[in-house]
């Protein structure tokens, strides 16, 4: 599968789960219902926050941003691992891997920035409450996602168009499940030291830069509360935090563990860090409406009353 007059391969083919493919059609099982899920989830997020005024706050319009980029990324990954689990259609045209690569890793850094955009508004809402409404404006919310967009987009443009300057002769088998950057990089046949030092240093500066906002949003905040002189305050403003400090771990957690056995360990079967490399990718997509849907009591009331009007109309 050569083209020689670029000296590029014109299609790759996705293992799946090396070692699993005998369990394929089962592993898909799991993965249509994450997907599935995750389209019903946030859809009821996106129509509950659009259909409701009380919930037209700095918020929740991060959070309608959140579930379309979750819809999103969870289409561009879930899709072709389906047809590889059910439909052993392995194969996909180089540019078009080369496409999921690019859109998956820019909707990752742009989930990233949204999930910093809200702790900054947690933190506005609990330390400076005055100005909540001053500061936060819909302006300022829309330039906030443009600008994480944005950064996402230029910071992962470069990946693609390093890997096609490589030559590519006689690989062209990729041991994943989707088309993963260091999984297309490792295909070419020529010093790949630009890519993988690229590749590491964005994945890097993304989390160190994020956690770190992050976690000083976080301590001012818990500066702020502890200062409270009310526990019932004290808990209400925590209160709203819960659903966003549990979106943050389940983001974070499978993606540090997964980048982290991607490159030092050398002792974890392929299967481990591809089955890793999914859950980093489908299961935040699934958990977050679900966990916001718990949480968040406005939203939880406001699903109730659009599914059981009935009983909203009894209280």
């Amino acid at each position: 599968m050569e083209d020689n007059a670029t000296h590029h391969i014109s299609s790759v083919f996705l293992v799946g789960i090396p070692g699993l493919q005998k369990f394929h059609c089962w592993i898909g099982i799991p993965v249509c219902l994450l997907f599935t899920v995750t389209l019903l989830g946030n859809s009821v997020i996106i129509v509950t926050i659009k259909l409701e005024p009380t919930l037209h706050q700095p918020m929740y319009f991060f959070l309608c941003m959140l579930a379309i980029n979750d819809m999103a990324l969870a289409s561009s990954t879930a899709l072709k691992m389906l047809g590889i689990f059910w439909l052993d259609a392995h194969w996909i045209d180089f540019d078009v891997c080369l496409a999921q690569m690019y859109f998956i890793h820019t909707l990752c850094i742009t989930e990233s920035a949204l999930l910093v955009a809200m702790a900054f508004d947690r933190y506005v809402a609990i330390c400076i409450p005055l100005h909540y409404t001053t500061i936060l404006t819909t302006s300022v919310v829309i330039k906030m996602g443009l600008v994480g967009i944005s950064r996402a987009i230029l910071m992962v443009l470069p990946c693609p168009l390093l890997i096609k300057r490589l030559p590519y002769y006689t690989k062209y088998i990729i041991d994943h499940a989707y088309c993963e950057h260091m999984a297309v990089v490792k295909l070419a046949s020529a010093n790949t030291s630009i890519n993988r030092a690229y590749g590491i240093s964005v994945a890097l500066s993304v989390m160190i830069l994020d956690l770190g906002l992050i976690a000083t949003s976080y301590i001012k905040i818990l500066q702020a509360v502890f200062r409270l002189s009310s526990q019932n305050a004290r808990f209400k403003a925590l209160g709203t935090c819960a659903a966003h400090i549990c979106t943050i771990l389940v983001s974070y957690t499978p993606a540090l563990f997964s980048f982290l056995t991607h490159r030092i360990g050398k002792k974890v079967p392929p299967s481990v860090h591809i089955i890793f490399a999914s859950v980093y990718l489908l299961v935040p997509p699934t958990v977050n409406p679900l966990v916001y849907g718990v949480k968040t009591k406005q939203i939880r009331d406001q699903v109730v009353g659009l599914f059981f009007p009935n009983k909203i109309s009894e209280k």
